[in-house]
């Protein structure tokens, strides 16, 4: 047998050692057969979604074309941009716009901030009963139907018997019963309070999820340095929940001038169709109620383009300046 020197060097087939072997990458079928017991759960979200989300897609065509219901689709005759140029030429589209512009950010103020401030509270409540039974509360008005609501804002804002004008009178601040519903001034202010009193318990869920998920020894720690509950909220609570402050806020952003039109709709009425009409409710008007299929889907498309701008943009500002992202 020959005897290794130091300078020999070992024949491949008397290696001590084997090189390792490389793991050969799975390709994407045998991936989805290893876990297609997964892959089945979620097969119909995707249909789901490709059903009810991409599929509908198909009508943007509508908005090229002279669209009539009466003719087969190769029977359309194309019009380009037409539907385009009008809208941006129609005087009622700005007035439109500003309105859905000015009750999307004053609903963004009041309607993102208040939520989180009131999860902060009800963290801070130290009496199990009293903080669910606020919680329960504060729930409730989320599964009301908007058609409720507007029923009883209507009624409480009403001149004759309205509450809030009787305590109005015998506060003695107004000698009259005010015309809440019939002056437009007031339209905004009576949207966005609506939407943040029915809404503010619901959205405080995720924030406090959030809350519950920050390292209860970070309190204890501020505690011994002699921390008030200010500080504590400033310096822990706030920059624990910051991520998820960032997530909600770009897709807020995104859905900033797709506002729906339900509370529009129902609190509105022909004294204040100025303040009330909205892109999705100018939509609907134009598109089934004056049968101006393809100027509404116009609309619409501008509508979703704008809002894919949005998202994108805030998700690039917020990527560059918190490092926090969606994408």
């Amino acid at each position: 047998m020959e005897a290794l020197t130091p300078n020999t060097i070992p024949r491949s087939g008397q290696d001590t050692a084997k090189a390792p072997k490389r793991k050969r990458k799975r390709g994407f079928w045998s991936t989805v057969l290893q876990q297609k017991y997964l892959y089945l759960m979620s097969l119909p979200f995707v249909i789901w979604v490709f059903v009810f989300s991409y599929l509908p897609l198909w009508g943007w065509t509508m908005a090229f074309q002279n669209y009539k219901p009466a003719r087969s689709f190769s029977e359309q005759k194309w019009v380009g941009f037409k539907y385009f140029h009008e809208l941006f030429q129609d005087d009622r589209f700005y007035l439109v716009l500003r309105n859905t512009l000015a009750m999307s950010f004053m609903g963004l103020i009041l309607g993102f901030v208040v939520p989180i401030f009131f999860a902060i509270l009800l963290n801070e409540l130290r009496g199990m009963f009293f903080k669910r039974f606020v919680q329960t509360v504060s729930y409730l008005p989320h599964f009301v139907s908007w058609v409720v609501v507007a029923g009883i804002i209507t009624k409480m804002l009403s001149i004759d018997g309205g509450a809030v004008n009787q305590i109005l009178m015998a506060l003695h601040l107004t000698d009259e019963p005010i015309q809440f519903m019939a002056k437009g001034n007031w339209f905004w202010y009576i949207v966005t309070g609506s939407d943040v009193w029915k809404e503010t318990g619901w959205n405080t869920i995720i924030y406090l999820a959030a809350i519950t998920g920050i390292d209860p020894e970070l309190y204890e720690a501020s505690r011994v340095d002699g921390a008030s509950r200010w500080r504590q909220m400033w310096h822990i609570t706030l920059p624990g929940i910051r991520s998820t402050i960032s997530v909600l806020l770009i897709m807020s952003i995104g859905h900033l001038i797709s506002i729906g039109f339900e509370k529009q709709f129902l609190l509105g009425n022909n004294l204040v169709t100025d303040y009330s009409e909205v892109l999705d409710l100018y939509a609907l008007n134009y598109g089934l109620n004056m049968g101006r299929f393809s100027y509404g889907t116009a609309i619409g498309i501008f509508n979703s383009v704008v809002s894919i701008i949005l998202l994108f943009t805030a998700n690039g500002i917020f990527k560059k300046v918190t490092k926090e992202s969606i994408m």
